[in-house]
């Protein structure tokens, strides 16, 4: 299934868009050394409640994961880079973390995902993972407009991961939304331009870079949902919800 919104659900889109970006950045500002990923799943749960919004993922059961997910947001650290469920984790001093967020408020969704150093004090090598997943992610967001095509966004995103030098496994990637979470178009983190559907105004997506530094091949944790890098390798992963506009594209999960 393909939403568009109506110009009349738009103003919803970029209030869901704002709240998940609020609430990734308080998390992000309360992950230091010592905080329990279990705390920061229940502060999420809080801050959503507050918001009168609907969380994505506690009653998620997709054919990948093994049950409903059953928390409020995904923690995954280090080598963990899609999917990382809550656990009984206290935080470290330079542990690599990803924070990855979807709510819905009001009968529309908004997905986003940061990865950032606890501590702030990263090696070289976690500084350019991230800085690779943010750069490929901006150049997705800059082919997104209307007329263009899936696969160019795809196309951009992938070129940017190559030339960094990392593999790119096609397996998840980035997705449309709307009323739900998950949508069609499936955007690929590789791919052909000139390819795909073909973007039209009011169209809500999520593009989401993601990779592990020296391998594309994942395992899944025994809590049936972290996905991790095969090699133990440390990952990044960043996302927007971006809507199509007329001329271009907005991003709506964009920190104030």
């Amino acid at each position: 299934m393909i939403e568009i919104l109506s110009p009349s659900e738009l103003p919803r889109a970029r209030a869901v868009g704002a709240l998940v970006a609020r609430i990734l950045q308080a998390m992000k500002g309360r992950a230091t050394a010592g905080t329990n990923l279990l705390e920061i799943d229940r502060w999420t749960r809080e801050m959503i409640v507050e918001a009168g919004a609907v969380s994505c993922y506690v009653d998620y059961a997709p054919s990948f994961g093994e049950g409903p997910f059953g928390h409020y947001i995904c923690t995954s650290v280090n080598d963990a880079v899609l999917h990382g469920k809550p656990h009984d984790y206290r935080l470290a001093d330079g542990d690599l973390l990803t924070l990855d967020l979807a709510v819905s408020l009001d009968g529309v969704v908004a997905d986003s995902a940061i990865t950032f150093v606890v501590g702030g004090r990263g090696s070289q090598e976690d500084l350019d993972l991230i800085d690779a997943t943010q750069r490929a992610l901006a150049a997705g967001i800059a082919a997104a407009r209307p007329g263009a095509r899936i696969g160019d966004l795809s196309y951009a995103i992938g070129e940017v991961l190559t030339d960094a030098g990392y593999p790119i496994n096609l397996e998840f990637g980035g997705h449309g939304v709307g009323s739900t979470m998950h949508q069609d178009p499936h955007i690929s983190n590789d791919g052909r331009p000139g390819r795909g559907y073909t973007l039209r105004p009011g169209l809500l997506l999520a593009l989401e870079p993601w990779i592990m530094a020296d391998t594309d091949e994942l395992v899944t944790d025994a809590d049936g949902w972290t996905l991790r890098s095969v090699t133990g390798a440390r990952t990044a992963h960043s996302e927007h919800t971006i809507l199509i506009t007329e001329d271009g594209a907005e991003i709506l999960t964009l920190a104030e």
